[in-house]
């Protein structure tokens, strides 16, 4: 029985880094990860932030290592992917799941946001998820085989009102996620990004909507009505829904998925 479901596991013997482990998108797809059978290689720029997430991964007979790392630091992510390369091998997957605080940058209007507060959300996005991207790619180039991953929310393609420069970076998230597959697809490196809606379990969106909420100078609850409304569904994605999906197109059964958008926003974006 052991054998069989070792067999069925989507990643066996795979080699996952990810980014921004410690957050809600991060640490859940770094279970699935490491329930699917992939060696998984936690990062942050604290430790404290992704113990926790190691523990629970080790503890169901997860294999899982931790390192603190900048992803916006093209130094410290480098050193990072060599060292695992020495000891594993291998990068299979790298999934970057760093975030902002939205704490200045949405729930204001485009005409009072400050011109920094507009660029950092843009410049902090572009560059972190270029820098992991190119640093693992040099890597899976080698091997021609690999996988880039990252996650954007319905804004990236949805026109929707006070989120800043929010949208116009997971914008150019989704515009690199297309530029790297042009480039790298033929050498066996696929990219791929996960567009869900606003996930209400996670913190980071329990003060997004709090801010927009404040904003329309209504209740948060009736924000969070609101947002789930304009699904078809009605009602958002959920972080193990993005996890389920993220395992599948990491693992080889998703081979002819690239350059793409695995639209998760249940309608609100139909393609």
């Amino acid at each position: 029985m052991n054998n069989q479901k070792e067999k069925d596991m989507l990643l066996e013997n795979k080699n996952v880094v990810v980014y921004g482990a410690g957050g809600a998108v991060g640490s859940a797809v770094a279970r699935g990860f490491a329930h699917e059978g992939a060696r998984v290689f936690l990062t942050a720029r604290n430790l404290d932030v992704i113990d926790t997430v190691a523990k629970e991964i080790s503890a169901a007979g997860g294999a899982v290592e931790t390192a603190v790392v900048d992803a916006l630091d093209e130094k410290s992510v480098t050193e990072h992917l060599d060292a695992v390369v020495a000891d594993a091998d291998s990068i299979d997957v790298s999934f970057n799941a760093i975030g902002i605080s939205p704490v200045g940058l949405q729930g204001i209007p485009l005409t009072e946001l400050p011109v920094e507060n507009f660029l950092r959300p843009i410049t902090t996005y572009a560059q972190a998820h270029f820098i992991t991207a190119k640093s693992a790619a040099r890597h899976m180039i080698a091997r021609r085989s690999g996988v880039i991953m990252m996650h954007t929310p319905e804004p990236a393609r949805l026109p929707l009102p006070l989120v800043g420069g929010m949208s116009v970076g997971w914008a150019a998230m989704e515009g690199l996620n297309r530029a790297l597959s042009a480039e790298w697809a033929q050498h066996g490196v696929r990219a791929i990004c996960l567009r869900t809606t606003g996930m209400v379990e996670t913190p980071v969106i329990d003060v997004v909507y709090g801010l927009h909420a404040d904003a329309l100078g209504i209740t948060k609850e009736q924000f969070i009505a609101l947002a789930s409304g304009m699904s078809h569904r009605k009602r958002p994605t959920t972080p193990a829904e993005l996890t389920a999906a993220a395992v599948f197109l990491a693992s080889d059964r998703a081979s002819a998925m690239t350059g793409t958008v695995a639209n998760l926003t249940g309608g609100i974006i139909v393609d």
